[in-house]
């Protein structure tokens, strides 16, 4: 049973509020803010934004083309100067937008790991993601678009420069951030954000909520340990989640996306012992119970997880 507290419930009303009212930016607390991204038109990675005194923190800067959405609607909420931009990691849809805020005046942050990612990855993580995109046989015309856009206006990546360790917070005396690495799991260098007062969770790809799936790709992705980070985030009770994609969720979010994840490498390590191929097995698993996270055919990512056991065992 989803524990209600009245802060929750608040939150809950002005979601549902904004979702009938198919508006993207509501306010999760205080000076909390959060956009919901949306995968058909290429801007997929969700924002949030929150308010110190003196500066804004951005966390996960998404695409170009959805860090200009976004930029405006931090403008609707304050004229403090937006100082920093933490990305949760570095996949382009969450990092390849940091260089309008960049241009903005913000410094761009995230774990070490995570800068390593960047500079040995990022390139060609972005030009997969946008320009590859665009010449494949089922790209659609925003595919196209966006490419077009990247390389007329000249989008470039820019890489972290203020790197931490393990952790970091930014704190004003009245509010505080944790930045939390719980990498290597869906990438190297995968981090949190969390705000402990409002406890609000901020997970990046380590938790989804939506149908289009995961990437469990990468090829430093950890499926173990992102397990075991998943039991500890879960394990933080925070009222709101906010996911890498999707609907804001709550513990339950983080448990599903757990069960799922575990169930696939389950099956597919019993797979491995039995001898069957990759192939034998994408055909075989099902996971579409674990709802929203199994919507769509596994088939990708049982062969992710099945090449990354292979490899390591």
């Amino acid at each position: 049973m989803i524990r209600a507290t009245a802060g929750f419930v608040f939150a809950l009303l002005l979601l549902t509020a904004a979702q009938n009212q198919q508006q993207k930016v509501f306010q999760l607390a205080p000076g909390v803010y959060f956009w919901q991204g949306d995968t058909t038109i290429r801007r997929p990675a969700n924002c949030t934004w929150i308010l110190f005194k003196d500066y804004v923190v951005v966390i996960d800067a998404n695409f170009p083309w959805g860090a200009r959405e976004i930029l405006p609607e931090i403008r609707k909420t304050t004229t403090l100067p937006i100082r920093f931009v933490f990305n949760t990691h570095y996949h382009a849809d969450h990092a390849f937008g940091s260089t309008l805020f960049k241009d903005a005046g913000a410094t761009i942050v995230c774990s070490r790991a995570c800068g390593v990612e960047s500079r040995t990855k990022g390139e060609a993580d972005w030009r997969n993601q946008v320009l590859n995109r665009a010449q494949s046989p089922n790209a659609s015309e925003h595919d196209k678009a966006v490419a077009a856009e990247t390389i007329a206006k000249g989008y470039r990546l820019e890489h972290p420069t203020l790197l931490f360790e393990e952790r970091m917070a930014f704190d004003d005396g009245e509010r505080r951030l944790e930045l939390i690495r719980m990498g290597p799991a869906h990438s190297l260098g995968d981090a949190v954000a969390y705000l402990p007062k409002e406890k609000i969770l901020i997970t990046g790809d380590l938790c989804v909520n939506w149908t289009s799936g995961n990437n469990v790709g990468d090829k430093d992705a950890d499926h173990a340990n992102w397990i075991r980070a998943l039991d500890t985030l879960a394990s933080w009770d925070a009222n709101i989640v906010i996911p890498g994609h999707g609907r804001p969720g709550v513990t339950q979010t983080l448990q599903g996306q757990r069960a799922y994840l575990a169930d696939m490498v389950d099956q597919v390590r019993a797979g491995i012992r039995a001898g069957k191929t990759a192939d034998q097995l994408a055909n075989e698993i099902d996971l579409s119970r674990h709802q929203p996270f199994g919507a769509r055919p596994s088939a990708g990512s049982v062969r992710a997880v099945y090449r990354k056991l292979v490899t390591t065992n």
